[in-house]
Order: C-alpha cells, then sequence, then structure tokens
C-alpha cells in the first residue's frame, strides 16, 4: 500500500512595530535582558492593556497580502498555559473571531504555479526567551508582549520540498509588504509543523504529529524528511499513531517526543475581558489597503511578460525592488526616445550597474542620469554605431562622468568603423599573419574565425563593426 503525507503549517512573524503589541516598551532585538519590560508586560496583577493600532494595521494588511477576507468583527482570548516563559500564566490571542481568515499564497514549485489556501492569520503576543545555564535557567521578558502574527495553512502541503517553498514565499510577501522583517537570526520567524499520513486515495486524516519551533526552513525540510519516512514506516508495522508534539533534534537530524498534543479545551479559552472587540470601518479598511504591494510571483510573471525578460532577470528585480524601480524609469526613457530593446537594458543594469555601484559605494539616487543614457548606449550599439567591446568603456566613463553616450564617443573618438574599404585592409593583414588559423577555417574548424575577428578587432582597436569583419573574414578565406 502506497502512503501519502498531509502537511499544514503555522507560521509565526513577528510585525515590523516600534512599540509591543500592549504596552510602550521598544520592540527591539539585541537589548540587555529584561530592560524592555514594564508592569503590563510583566504580567503585574492590575495592569490594563491597550492595542497597538499599526500592529492591527499589519494585520489586516497581511490578510489583504495573503488573499484574505476581513471580517468585520473579531476578538481576543486568553489562552491559559503556565510555562516560565509565559509572564502572565496566558497568552492574549485570537481564537474563534480572527482578523483575517480564508486567503491562498501562490508560489512557484518545480516550474509550476502551486496553492496554499490559508485558514487564518491572527493576531497574539510572544512569549520571553528561556536561556538554560550550567546549573540554572533565566527568562529574559525582553520579546514578551511583542506582536506576533500567526498565519495558519490549511493541510495542502504534500512533501519537505513543497514545504519549503511555501514557507520562503510567504516569508517573501511579508518582508516585500513592511509586514515584517522577517529575520529569522533574530527570531523573527518560526514554524510548527503540522503533518500525518494516509493511505493514497483516503479522504480520512491520521493522526496529526506537530514538531514545534522550527527556526529555519532548511530545518523544516529536513524535519519533515525524517518525520515522513518514521510515520510511513510505523503505520506498515501496524503501529496505532497518537496526536502528539514532537521536538527536532537539528545536530542528530531525528524527531523526539515532547508531550501528548493538548486539545483547545486544554487551553481553557475565554474572551480577553480587558480589551474591546475590534470592529474595523470601510473607511480604515480603505487606508490600509493603501498599503497594498505588487506580489513578488505577480511582479516576477508581468517582467516576463510585459518585458520579455528571461525567469532569471525578473528574478532578479523581484529580489531587488530598488533596481527593479530603476529598470522601469528607464525603460520609460527608452520607450519616449523609440527604443524598446529592454534584455539589453537588463543585461546593463543587472551586469555592470550593479558592480560600479558596489565598486564605488555609490547608490541609485548619485545615478540616475543612466536612466536616459543607458537607452542612448542600447541604441548605439543595435545601431552599428559602437561595438560591445566600446560600449563597455563608454559605460565606465559615463558612469563617472554623467555625459551622455554621444558625447563620450565623439570626444574620444570611438565610433565603430563599418567603412569595407577600411575594415578589409584590416582583415588582410590578419590573416597574412596568421596563416595556420586561415587553414583552420578552411578545414572546417569553425572556432578558427572567431580567432580572426579577435585580431581584427584588436587592430582596429576595438572600432571595427564585428558583424561587418566577420562576413568580409569569411568571404576572403572562402575565395
Amino acid at each position: 500500500m502506497e502512503y501519502e503525507a498531509v502537511i499544514g503549517l503555522e507560521t509565526h512573524v513577528q510585525l515590523k512595530t516600534k512599540s509591543k503589541m500592549w504596552c510602550g516598551c521598544a520592540n527591539e532585538f539585541g537589548a540587555p535582558p529584561n530592560t524592555n519590560v514594564c508592569p503590563v508586560c510583566l504580567g503585574m496583577p492590575g495592569v490594563l492593556p491597550v492595542a497597538n493600532e499599526e500592529a492591527l494595521r499589519l494585520t489586516v494588511l497581511t490578510g489583504f497580502l495573503l488573499n484574505c477576507s476581513i471580517p468585520r468583527y473579531a476578538k481576543f482570548d486568553r489562552k491559559n498555559y503556565f510555562y516560565p516563559d509565559a509572564s502572565k500564566n496566558y497568552q492574549v490571542t485570537q481564537y474563534d473571531k480572527p482578523s483575517t481568515i480564508a486567503g491562498f499564497v501562490d508560489f512557484e514549485l518545480e516550474g509550476k504555479t502551486a496553492r496554499v489556501r490559508i485558514t487564518r492569520a491572527h493576531l497574539e503576543e510572544d512569549v520571553g526567551k528561556n536561556s538554560h545555564f550550567d546549573r540554572h535557567s533565566g527568562v529574559d521578558f525582553n520579546r514578551a508582549g511583542v506582536p506576533l502574527l500567526e498565519i495558519v495553512s490549511e493541510p495542502d502541503i504534500t512533501g519537505s520540498e513543497m514545504a519549503y517553498e511555501y514557507l520562503n514565499a510567504l516569508k517573501e510577501i511579508l518582508i516585500y509588504g513592511g509586514v515584517s522583517d522577517a529575520d529569522m537570526e533574530k527570531g523573527m520567524v518560526r514554524c510548527d509543523v503540522n503533518v500525518s499520513v494516509r493511505p493514497v486515495g483516503q479522504k480520512e486524516l491520521g493522526a496529526k504529529i506537530e514538531i514545534k519551533n522550527m527556526n529555519t526552513f532548511s530545518g523544516v525540510r529536513r524535519a519533515l524528511d525524517y518525520e515522513i519516512p518514521r510515520q510511513i514506516e510505523a503505520v506498515k508495522k501496524g503501529e496505532k499513531l497518537r496526536q502528539e508534539t514532537r521536538r527536532w533534534d537539528d545536530v542528530a537530524g531525528i524527531t523526539t517526543v515532547m508531550r501528548t498534543k493538548e486539545e483547545a479545551h486544554d487551553y481553557r479559552y475565554f474572551p480577553e475581558p480587558d480589551l474591546m472587540p475590534f470592529m474595523p470601518t470601510d473607511a480604515w479598511l480603505a487606508e490600509v489597503k493603501t498599503r497594498v504591494v505588487e506580489l513578488p510571483l505577480a511582479r516576477k510573471l508581468r517582467f516576463m511578460k510585459d518585458y520579455q525578460l528571461p525567469a532569471a532577470d525578473a528574478q532578479t528585480f523581484v529580489w531587488d525592488v530598488p533596481l527593479g524601480k530603476f529598470f522601469e524609469a528607464t525603460l520609460d526613457q527608452q520607450k519616449k526616445a523609440g527604443g524598446t530593446n529592454g534584455k539589453a537594458v537588463a543585461n546593463w543594469l543587472i551586469n555592470n550597474l550593479r558592480a560600479k555601484l558596489t565598486e564605488t559605494g555609490k547608490s541609485l539616487d548619485d545615478v540616475q542620469h543612466l536612466q536616459q543614457h543607458i537607452p542612448e548606449l542600447v541604441a548605439m550599439v543595435d545601431e552599428g554605431k559602437i561595438s560591445n567591446k566600446i560600449a563597455q568603456d563608454v559605460f565606465t566613463d559615463i558612469f563617472a562622468t554623467g555625459e551622455s553616450p554621444k558625447e563620450n564617443v565623439v570626444r574620444t573618438n570611438r565610433i565603430q568603423v563599418s567603412d569595407t574599404g577600411a575594415l578589409e585592409k584590416f582583415c588582410e593583414e590578419v590573416i597574412a599573419a596568421n596563416p595556420k588559423s586561415a587553414e583552420d577555417f578552411r578545414a572546417g574548424k569553425a572556432a578558427a574565425l572567431n580567432f580572426l575577428k579577435g585580431q581584427v578587432m584588436k587592430l582596429s582597436k576595438g572600432k571595427a563593426n564585428p558583424a561587418v569583419v566577420g562576413e568580409i573574414l569569411e568571404k576572403k578565406l572562402k575565395a
């Protein structure tokens, strides 16, 4: 009997706010332990929480980015449990009435577009951080009360690679939208994995096993690569799997049992009595919607369709948003001049401009003149006025000086030679000086022609039109 995996993910993301969820303490990473705390986030008796409105905005913005519905009524609840890092002995979260529901994430998987549905994205607070030493343990409550968004997927994921790609796509969306910095090294993104196995074709789900607090996406992939075969092997042996929570040991590469899984009633949820329900108005939702951005996958597909860019170039402009904006502004200048060679513009930005910016320490703001000059440079190459080799030298000059390509070519006398009379003399000299290469070409070695063309280009100091040189050489060699 063949078995299949059914996987759902719960992704916890710290929101990009200046202060915590219920108080004015700073939301920052790296402060000395227990310095960004107050009676509210320490759970002292008698304190009252005040909701962070920016966290509410970012939650709803995430809903829009993940194609979710935004209910007009949401509320906060108390989730009761007793751990050292939970200063209140409960967590304020959203249970049955979350702020966003029923969305989806589209992403690339094995050359196709895959979709994972989103059950909900609900707002809650983070807990402190435990540290264990040789003879004692400590708790840092700086993180306690930081706004945390839990994004729960439907069990649509079928394997470790799909889980990995989904998580990367989700992270990219959140960074794009300005919702979170999603820095995994700072603990801003963590993931719980719910996985079960069942016979192929069976609709009923198997026992759900949760793997807690994964802090790397590669760790999620490795944990699933271990856990799925473990469960299948157990079922095939006749063992009955039970619902439980397991821990991933990244060093050993195995999962181990932590505890049997709690049910919802074990947490004794009840409405948070100190917080009003959240009921967004039309005007408030419209204001949040103005912050919606084009999603990474949609941007990549648009760049490929509208500008005929290969996938790799389009992906570069997705990863580097400022460079992508610079590219589109440069294309606008190219269109005004009657040009249409977007691929060539992309090549200059990706291969030349980025290297120069890194080399000189300049920013895109320092080279705005290139938005007009690069299209002019592309046109001069396309029209045969300068060679690609000369264009490289011209680009170096115009990057530094700000002069136009035409001005530079005139000043430096770099006009490409296309006069057949002058080029024939160069070709004759090169053939005479390289009889072996000439004979190799006549013997059928096509690569010899490229060598001879290179010699002509060197002789002409890069000014010869390479296309014309190729025609002349071939004609003379065959004659």
